[in-house]
């Protein structure tokens, strides 16, 4: 490995969602993101635009979708239980 390559960097998408955000108001703008609700679809259009592949990795909602849905099915099969 060569020393002067830098190894693969990780950011969480919120830092860099927010990183661009602060610039923005910085130059007067008033940048809104996800105003009509949840913003991970524009923060993730976002992150496309900058050339960063957006992963859900650290985003707990898919997870607690899944739980929901598993204690729907329970509830159905099993009933009260």
């Amino acid at each position: 490995m060569d020393d002067d390559i830098p190894a693969d960097e990780t950011y969480n998408p919120w830092t860099i969602v927010n990183a661009v955000f602060r610039e923005l108001a910085d130059a007067g703008l008033h940048p809104v993101l996800g105003a009509a609700g949840d913003p991970s679809e524009a923060a993730a259009a976002l992150l496309v635009a900058l050339g960063i592949r957006p992963s859900t990795h650290g985003d707990v909602r898919p997870l607690q979708d899944a739980k929901n849905e598993l204690a729907e099915l329970r509830q159905a099969m099993f009933g009260d239980s």
